[in-house]
């Protein structure tokens, strides 16, 4: 039996897990705040609880702040490079040698399909790879001053960096922040949704267990209020790295402000994908599934929006409405086609989008209802859902549902395609589906996004910078852009005759 399998197993026959981590993970070690409160973690594929966390508080992010600054100033930040590369290759090394772990873990605590989480931790694996390899290569500058000067610059890392890490994705977001900020030289205190605490803390033991001295890597567990304000407002933090919504994260702007604190936010979105007339047509609606079903649509970069030339418009609809009634539901670890949404909380919001939109008369071709595992009714599913030729001044097709409710907008042409493309308040990602190359890549230019999919969504990986324009953020995650994030430039200029 394989270590996944043994681990189901463990968790049908107990209810839990008994490898799930206990406490914060502070200067090094798993520790009990004094307080000793705890929060309950649930499954969403059952709705039911399946363990407990920490509940922190103010005081265990000073810790953690303390003791990342602790170990910046007195061991990190002089680290060689090619040591910090060590050490995070071996990371990698390890997330692989955990991935069983770990992607149970992840499904279990998110609830998405387990394949996606085991997709999730070889890309976390690879983010510390492509970072490990980067440590002995930021590099900065030199200036042509002339014979009498000499002039360049050098990359610092900024300090001690706050991570806000949100429940969609989080050991990859996890991942795409503490690697970067690491090769960078910089420490980390990071803040996982109370909705998924466990990856993020075995993620760091993992780091630990890889060489990481005591008191680099820390993660305090607990709510928004009782941990994520006190972090992103502690006057010792020097970066923010925020993932969530545009509301969450202009308090964390309003915060950083007060001690001038930089930060990188990735906000939402409402991501379209233009499909052209001379698509490929199979290749166009296979795209636009997984664009809007992976991890049951709960994606910052989902590709929410299916603008879609009037001339294919019905035998593109025809195929997709079949194949999204065809996608079976299920249970995380049941490795269904689309899975449950992360809480109750956030199954009424996405309900109450499609029943206004039912109200107002909105044509909902698949879908459209709230749902549970078959056969037993547990857990918090909504139906794969399609409405169909939606205006664009509707609130389906301008507010992020964060589900997996797709819109169609139907356009006349090229040119008004890129016009309904274009009429959101984001600008996260873009998709588009043509044969014709030279119409791709301009339209590619005319869009309003920070990152566009040609002819495979979600295409790229951890080489490609991510982040947003307008109300999606500011800040470059992923890449070198990424690794920069974590770093500030210093000019030397110097007279030598």
């Amino acid at each position: 039996m394989s270590k996944s399998a043994e681990l189901i197993k463990e968790y049908q026959e107990t209810g839990t897990l008994s490898a799930l981590p206990s406490g914060h993970f502070i200067d090094g070690v798993f520790v009990e705040p004094s307080h000793n409160r705890t929060m309950e973690s649930f499954d969403p594929g059952k709705g039911k609880a399946f363990a407990r966390f920490t509940a922190g508080d103010a005081g265990d992010v000073d810790k953690a702040v303390v003791s990342s600054r602790y170990a910046f100033e007195t061991v990190w930040r002089d680290l060689a490079p090619v040591e910090r590369c060590r050490i995070l290759q071996k990371a990698a090394k390890l997330i692989l040698e955990n991935s069983d772990l770990l992607s149970v873990v992840e499904s279990l605590d998110s609830g998405k399909p387990l394949q996606e989480a085991e997709g999730d931790v070889r890309g976390a694996a690879r983010t510390f790879e492509y970072y490990a390899g980067a440590c002995d290569k930021l590099q900065g500058d030199s200036f042509p001053l002339g014979p009498d000067y000499v002039g360049y610059s050098i990359h610092e890392p900024v300090g001690i960096t706050a991570h806000i890490i949100p429940w969609n994705f989080p050991i990859s977001t996890a991942a795409r922040g503490f690697a970067p900020a690491l090769a960078a030289g910089c420490t980390v205190v990071a803040k996982p949704a109370e909705q998924t605490p466990f990856t993020a803390l075995l993620l760091a033991k993992i780091l630990s267990d890889a060489g990481l001295p005591n008191g680099v890597c820390n993660v305090v567990t607990g709510t928004g209020a009782e941990v994520g304000a006190p972090l992103t407002q502690h006057p010792g933090v020097d970066h923010i790295t925020f993932t969530g919504s545009v509301e969450t994260g202009k308090r964390v702007m309003k915060a950083a402000a007060d001690d001038i604190t930089r930060v990188v936010l990735e906000l939402g979105g409402k991501s379209p994908v233009v499909v052209l007339a001379d698509c490929d047509l199979d290749q166009a609606v296979s795209g636009v599934l997984g664009a809007i079903y992976e991890n049951a649509g709960q994606i910052c970069s989902a590709g929410s929006r299916l603008v879609i030339e009037r001339s294919i418009h019905a035998p593109f609809m025809e195929a997709l409405v079949q194949r999204t009634k065809d996608l079976k539901l299920g249970h995380g670890l049941d490795k269904p086609d689309v899975g449950p949404v992360n809480s109750s909380e956030h199954l009424a919001k996405i309900a109450g989008f499609v029943e206004r939109a039912k109200a107002r008369g909105a044509k909902i071709v698949a879908g459209g209802n709230v749902t549970g595992v078959p056969g037993t009714g547990d857990g918090w599913f909504f139906e794969p859902t399609i409405v169909d030729a939606v205006d664009a001044s509707d609130e389906l097709a301008q507010e992020e549902i964060f589900g997996p409710v797709l819109t169609v907008q139907i356009a006349e042409d090229a040119e008004h395609a890129l016009q309904l493309a274009n009429d959101s308040q984001y600008g996260l990602v873009a998709g588009i589906y043509t044969k014709d190359f030279a119409k791709a890549h301009q339209m590619a230019r005319k869009i309003d996004a920070g990152q566009i999919y040609i002819n495979e969504y979600f295409a790229g990986g951890i080489e490609v910078p991510f982040g947003g324009n307008k109300k999606s953020g500011f800040g470059r995650e992923k890449g070198i852009e990424g690794l920069k994030s974590y770093c500030k430039t210093k000019s030397v200029a110097a007279k030598i005759a």
